[in-house]
Parts: structure tokens; C-alpha cells; sequence
């Protein structure tokens, strides 16, 4: 997906705004299993997923825990330190070799300052994460494993294919045990 695509997916810019922020970014090739967003440390930059998957996850009691996945056109940062400048709790690595756009946030926030378009656009950037956010806190809290998984292979069949089930299970909030239980029992209720 294009840079110019997935920005003005998040909102609509004008063209010269929308020009000023292509300009600011740069695209890179990242190889998997590459950290391109490390806990405890001010992220400086943003990232958007050209092509490939990224997932994000924090460390509890010597494991990780995905939290989220991230497909072409997801947005990667960490909000920790895009709305406060300060160290973030989330790592984020690549799952497969991605093609990654990165922004420099210094760079962002002057463009915030001198272009209310842009200044916009970053609103409606914080407004869909923490929508984002809410919206896979939600059913860990109020639906069960099974139904979550059920769910995702409603709406994104396709991820199943691209992630480990170690990765999947955790992002599920489900032991890999369970998972496979879980799989088990829909392949022998068709």
C-alpha cells in the first residue's frame, strides 16, 4: 500500500500538506523478526506498513504478550511516546520481511506547528489508535477465546496463515493449548 494511500486513509489532506508529509518520510526495507520499536526507550519515529505484518507485545512475568497485530496500512508507534515523549512499555517487531515508511517525529511535530491540515491529521492519528486500542481491550474482556477466534477468522481469515499460533494464541488472550483445542473443535463441528 502506498504512503499516500494510508495517510489519507487516516484523513483527508490537501494536496500540498499531503506532499509536505511524503517528503518527511522514508521508505525501508526491514527484514523479519527485526525490533523496529523497542520498550523502554523514546521512540523517535513512526511506522507505516507498506507491505508485511508487525505485531506489538510487552513483557509480563518472562513472556511476551501480543497485543496487536499489524497488516499493510497499519500504523506502527508507540503512543507512550507520540502524545508524552517518553519511554514506551511496547516492542514491536516484524513478522515478515516488510517494506516500512518511517516519519520522524521531530519533523511531524513541526509540520503540526506550521500546517493545521497536517495538525489535523495527527488528531484523527491518535483518535483511530486509541480506537484501535479500545477495540481489542474490549472483547478480551467480554467474550471468550473461542469466540474471539471465531471473530477474527470471520474478519481476517487471511492473518491465520501469516503468524504463528504461539503469537495468535497470546494475542487471543488463550494459552496455545487452548488454541489448538479451540481449532480442534470448529474443524470437527463443520
Amino acid at each position: 500500500m502506498e504512503l499516500r494511500d494510508i495517510l489519507s486513509r487516516l484523513y483527508p489532506l490537501t494536496g500540498k500538506s499531503l506532499e509536505h508529509l511524503i517528503a518527511i518520510a522514508d521508505e525501508l526495507d526491514v527484514r523479519r523478526n527485526t525490533i523496529i520499536i523497542k520498550s523502554g526507550v523514546i521512540e523517535r519515529y513512526i511506522y507505516f506498513v507498506k507491505n508485511g505484518i508487525v505485531r506489538a507485545f510487552f513483557n509480563a512475568d518472562g513472556r511476551e504478550v501480543t497485543f496487536w497485530i499489524g497488516e499493510e496500512g497499519s500504523v506502527a508507534l508507540s503512543m507512550e511516546s507520540y502524545i508524552n515523549n517518553r519511554c514506551g512499555y511496547e516492542t514491536i517487531v516484524t513478522l515478515e520481511d516488510c517494506t516500512l515508511y518511517r516519519i520522524d517525529s521531530k519533523a511531524l511535530n513541526h509540520l503540526y506547528e506550521t500546517d493545521i491540515h497536517i495538525a489535523n491529521w495527527g488528531r484523527k492519528l491518535a483518535e483511530r489508535e486509541i480506537l484501535r486500542a479500545e477495540r481489542c481491550l474490549m472483547p478480551l474482556l467480554f467474550t471468550t477465546g473461542a469466540k474471539r477466534y471465531a471473530q477474527l477468522l470471520k474478519s481476517n481469515p487471511g492473518l491465520l496463515n501469516r503468524i504463528h499460533l504461539e503469537h495468535l494464541a497470546s494475542y487471543l488472550g488463550v494459552t496455545p493449548v487452548s488454541l489448538s483445542r479451540i481449532r480442534s473443535t470448529l474443524r470437527n463441528s463443520k
